[in-house]
């Protein structure tokens, strides 16, 4: 029974991607070069020749390039130990590239100064394996809390949180504990919380590592969702049933230096 709605989600969600890639690529050839001059225009994540090398002569990252345009949803594959978890360091400027250069929606954001980091991570959602949820609080109060830091006043927060609640369908569960929330749950508090500062980009960091499969497509059509209203979507991960099931962008990552880039890829190492 599991397995049969497994495939059933599985399946719901290769036919979303499908449909809208049909869709998509459909008009004549000048709406084709229309539509990807404009894609050229919206680079919202740009890496120059990126390194990052660590004391010993180990490079987690080695010189690597790639864009991603407005609206993208790109799979991050390889091996444990490939450099994913790096990239996302410096994407989040919790780490600087030992060399190159790292554009955010134009901004290099290598050079950013300690005092601009929080404003430009708001603006930046990341969503993790292991939810990183507050012990003995709401789902609201999970959530708030993100808000409450950024100095947000409380009828603003009511009303962020009530929106997002309802995207992320815990409308009904606002008051739960934390402690009281299933493992899809717990995610969908993580992901709702990425969300409340309306990020551009959204940093999937292994978030169905420790669900189950039916719970996991669940959260990849959340995703999904999300990534329909414009957020760019990120997702690092190991499940090759996902990303062949998506049929996005998959980046490919090997001994720190990209392997693969194709537009409508598979998990492939």
């Amino acid at each position: 029974m599991s397995e049969d709605i497994n495939k059933n989600k599985q399946n719901e969600v290769s036919e979303s991607a499908t449909i809208k890639s049909e869709r998509s690529s459909s008009g004549d050839q000048k709406e084709s070069k229309k539509a990807s001059a404009d894609n050229t225009k919206q680079i919202v994540i740009d890496f120059e020749r990126v390194t990052k090398q660590y004391p010993g002569e180990i490079k987690a990252v080695d010189n690597i390039s790639f864009k991603i345009g407005i609206g993208e949803f790109v799979s991050l594959v390889g091996p444990s130990g490939a450099g994913k978890s790096t990239l996302i360091r410096m994407l989040t400027r919790e780490e600087l590239p030992s060399s190159g250069r790292i554009y955010v929606a134009g901004r290099d954001i290598t050079t950013l100064l300690p005092r601009d980091l929080p404003y430009y991570r708001r603006k930046v959602g990341i969503i993790f394996q292991d939810f990183k949820l507050l012990p003995k609080k709401t789902v609201f109060e999970n959530i708030a809390f993100a808000l409450e830091v950024a100095g947000v006043d409380n009828a603003s927060i009511n009303e962020r949180v009530a929106k997002i609640t309802e995207i992320v369908g815990l409308t009904k569960r606002i008051k739960a504990m934390s402690e009281e929330l299933s493992g899809g749950e717990k995610q969908r508090v993580s992901i709702a919380r990425a969300l409340v500062h309306n990020p551009k980009i959204l940093i999937a960091d292994e978030p169905t590592g420790n669900l189950d499969p039916v719970t996991t497509w669940e959260i990849i059509e959340l995703l999904f969702k999300i990534n329909r209203q414009g957020t760019i979507v990120l997702l690092a991960t190991h499940d090759k049933e996902v990303v062949d099931a998506l049929q996005r962008r998959v980046i490919t990552m090997r001994d720190g230096k990209i392997v693969g880039d194709a537009q409508h890829g598979k998990y492939i190492l």
